[in-house]
């Protein structure tokens, strides 16, 4: 039976618009089981007082040093047998000595934290400072009982030209792509040494809650804290979300085709938002349209009654917003206007006249990126390169002024998966994914969603 572990979670700063702590701070608290995490968003009200009890310290922060008397206590922490854990962006910045100039690049000259590099095993750099694009790359790790997996991929930035110190021993490395803007060598990735007494775990991994997300990268992180602080590995386990408040109102109406539970959970969880479910188009036109801000379509109902019509069209002219989602594109084949000047886009179940049958596989894996030039819209703010399990559409109509914010080059699947459509009142958004489960959980796709629901209720 693997010993219990404490584990205190420093946060509260990091370098924004980069890496943004409140989002990767709660992934790393479930990343972390079964070890309990307490998280202080303070870095710099740490003591030797405040640390102790606790078997390990993660950092999570990127801002100014910490003072001399807490910088000793973080030492004596570790040199005395206690854990740390450090990654991304604690591999750089004031700690290091190092200081934004006024393009906000970082630059050497700053009085740093001595300990610090020798306690992380590594130093970078101001002038090499860099990562491939953003994206996917497998990790190799072995030589050290963190590795629970020989591979795993990950979802992430890729950062190069570190420079180990003595004493660090390289666990996990990865190729870096040239075409990808990297440098064409391997990079390491992870390693562990002694500090004192204590056991060390750094990874250049960790850019964003996406990226901590991802099934390998989480289970790294989970072996390794739980190494960090008793000295065995923990075992992969499942954590569960936390939920949030509400305030954009929200009308989620399902029907007509099956769906994993977790739809409700992103829901429930997706911060500034009270919704109701309508299970039915005959409980969705009982609502009053002015108790609701935003309409989220994931039914799939071929045809569609009069009175459902008139209703829909109020909310549309009224310049509500409007959500599909998913399978909701098959929606209302006999009601052209809406397909053709709302939603932009339609799957066609059956070949109908100049429309071709489209086609459909369930659970394949593919990638999803920004489109180019759109990375900036709000529906994509804090949006990554999303790696889904889904289900793919092929042969769809797409309305000539529908405006792509995200695509995929997967030849399995047409290349719009998230757009704006046509309507000049409302704003209308459709959202490919949604089929499985998997997508529900990832911080990427519920951030999207979430964007997506601001945006159309015309809060951003």
């Amino acid at each position: 039976m693997l010993a219990a572990c404490l584990v205190l979670l420093l946060t509260g700063e990091t370098d924004l618009p980069y890496h943004r702590w409140e989002e990767t701070t709660p992934e790393l608290v479930r990343a972390f089981a079964p070890c309990q995490t307490r998280v202080v968003e303070d870095a710099r009200a740490v003591t030797a007082e405040a640390l102790r009890g606790y078997q390990a310290v993660a950092v999570n922060y990127n801002g100014p040093r910490l003072g001399a008397a807490q910088e000793k206590a973080l030492e004596s922490f570790v040199r005395e047998g206690g854990g740390l854990v450090a990654f991304h962006q604690a591999l750089y910045g004031e700690w290091f000595g190092m200081q934004r100039d006024a393009a906000m690049k970082w630059r050497d000259g700053a009085a740093g934290w001595p300990e610090w590099p020798k306690m992380l095993g590594v130093r970078w750099e101001a002038a090499k400072i860099g990562h491939a694009r953003r994206g996917l790359f497998e990790v190799n790790c072995s030589g050290h009982e963190i590795c629970g997996e020989a591979a795993f991929q990950a979802n992430d930035e890729l950062y190069h030209r570190l420079t180990l110190l003595a004493g660090a021993q390289t666990i996990a490395t990865a190729a870096s792509a040239k075409e990808a803007g990297g440098t064409g060598e391997r990079e390491p990735v992870a390693w562990v040494q002694r500090y004192g007494k204590g056991r060390v775990f750094v990874t250049s991994l960790g850019h964003d809650a996406t990226a901590l997300h991802e099934r390998g990268t989480q289970h790294l992180f989970r072996r390794a804290v739980h190494w960090a602080a008793t000295g065995a590995a923990a075992a992969a386990t499942s954590p569960a979300a936390a939920p949030a408040e509400a305030k954009v109102r929200v009308l989620a109406v399902t029907g007509g085709h099956g769906y994993p539970e977790d739809f409700y959970q992103a829901l429930a969880e997706m911060p500034g938002v009270q919704w109701r479910h309508a299970q039915s188009h005959a409980e969705m036109i009982r609502q009053r349209q002015d108790r609701f801000d935003v309409l989220l379509l994931h039914d799939m109902y071929d045809k569609i009654d009069p009175k459902t019509r008139e209703w829909l069209k109020q909310w549309v002219e009224a310049g509500k917003g409007v959500i599909s989602l998913h399978h909701a594109i098959v929606d209302y084949t006999e009601w052209p206007w809406w397909w053709q000047e709302v939603t932009g886009g339609k799957f066609f179940v059956e070949a109908q006249g100049e429309y071709r049958k489209s086609s459909y596989k369930e659970d394949i894996e593919f990638f999803v990126t920004p489109a180019k030039g759109k990375e900036r819209h709000p529906v994509l703010d804090g949006v990554p390169p999303l790696l889904v399990e889904d289900e793919m559409y092929k042969d769809m109509w797409h309305a000539p002024g529908i405006d792509v914010l995200m695509e995929t080059t997967n030849p399995l699947n047409d290349r719009p998966v998230v757009y704006v459509g046509p309507s000049k009142t409302a704003r209308a958004v459709y959202i490919q994914l949604g089929h499985s489960a998997s997508t529900f959980h990832n911080p990427g796709f519920r951030r999207l969603l979430r964007n997506t629901v601001e945006w159309v209720a015309r809060r951003k």
